[in-house]
């Protein structure tokens, strides 16, 4: 049986990318087949789709790192047809067939029920990047920090994970600062709940070894040298939670925040995170995240409309998050 698929294929001068019917029966092996109802554009996604970095690791592959829909069959003893399921990484888009399809196989161990209070397009309104925020914003309370250690800033602020980051902190009462190159999205972050903006420029010239305390935490999705700036910044005893690299993997830093201000860097890695902290963080979600402001910083496009959007992902254009039904 075929249905229809975003499928990437290696070509002469690199990958190219095309809508087209995929056979089922050519579906990679696994216990569990999914009716995929919604997928979303991350970061990731973006760089897949356009080809900008190797993401891609075997072919053709179908796009797509993360889906929600329901269960059509299932030899796996966690889950029945009909179940309502989430899946994240695991190497979806990258090593096994992906998310940007009517149907999914997969291990059924690589599966997070719905939560109950949610559908399956808050889910991906939520998508890798809200749930790798949630991540960020646990690694920071599990550090032990609170809204009356100081204020947390949010780097990427108006993207995916940023918007997400600032709309969970506000809701659990501290102070977030976004930073941002995109003045003309203030009212926006404000909206979401920021208390102040801070200028990408601020965090974007050679680090100090160590600078002027500003912050207690951070969440960055930036890397590079506005992560090295953000920990010269951080507060005695503070913490970052760096979960991306949309401005490079490079670290042009010194150990001095480390060793003299006791300051610790948490690395937020989203697909292969255990099972366990799946659950949590989905948990979290459904009760940490306002879900007007989910609606307000999401937009939804069809399967046709992945290109522009992965294109507009990588360019830094895109604001919050970005649905796709896939029906």
């Amino acid at each position: 049986m075929a249905f229809k698929a975003f499928v990437i294929e290696k070509g002469e001068g690199g990958t190219v990318a095309a809508l087209k019917d995929f056979d089922e029966a050519d579906l990679i092996d696994g216990d569990v087949t999914v009716r995929v109802e919604y997928s979303t554009v991350n970061y990731k996604d973006g760089l897949a789709v356009t080809g900008k970095a190797p993401v891609v690791r075997r072919f053709p592959m179908i796009a797509g790192i993360d889906f929600a829909g329901t269960v059509e069959n299932s030899t796996h003893p966690d889950w029945k047809a009909g179940d309502k399921v989430v899946l994240n990484g695991w190497g979806t888009g990258e090593t096994h067939l992906g998310a940007y399809a009517q149907k999914s196989r997969v291990k059924g161990d690589w599966l997070v029920r719905l939560p109950g209070a949610m559908t399956a397009r808050d889910a991906m309104a939520i998508g890798t990047a809200g749930y790798t925020a949630m991540l960020a914003v646990m690694a920071l309370e599990r550090h032990g920090l609170t809204p009356q250690s100081g204020p947390i800033a949010v780097t990427g602020a108006a993207g995916g994970v940023g918007s997400v980051a600032i709309a969970i902190l506000a809701k659990l009462g501290f102070t977030v600062h976004a930073v941002t190159g995109r003045s003309q999205e203030a009212d926006y972050l404000k909206g979401l709940g920021a208390a102040e903006i801070v200028k990408r420029e601020e965090l974007a010239g050679t680090p100090k070894p160590l600078a002027k305390e500003r912050w207690a935490g951070a969440i960055d999705s930036v890397g590079s040298a506005t992560l090295a700036n953000l920990l010269s910044m951080t507060r005695y005893g503070g913490a970052v939670a760096a979960c991306g690299l949309a401005g490079g993997m490079d670290l042009p830093g010194s150990v001095a925040p480390f060793i003299l201000r006791g300051v610790c860097l948490y690395g937020i890695d989203s697909v292969m995170a255990p099972l366990a902290r799946r659950r949590e963080a989905w948990k979290r979600l459904e009760k940490d995240l306002d879900r007007q402001k989910l609606a307000a910083m999401t937009t939804e496009i069809t399967l046709e409309q992945v290109p522009e959007a992965a294109k507009r992902i990588i360019s830094g254009q895109v604001r919050g998050r970005i649905v796709v039904k896939i029906g």
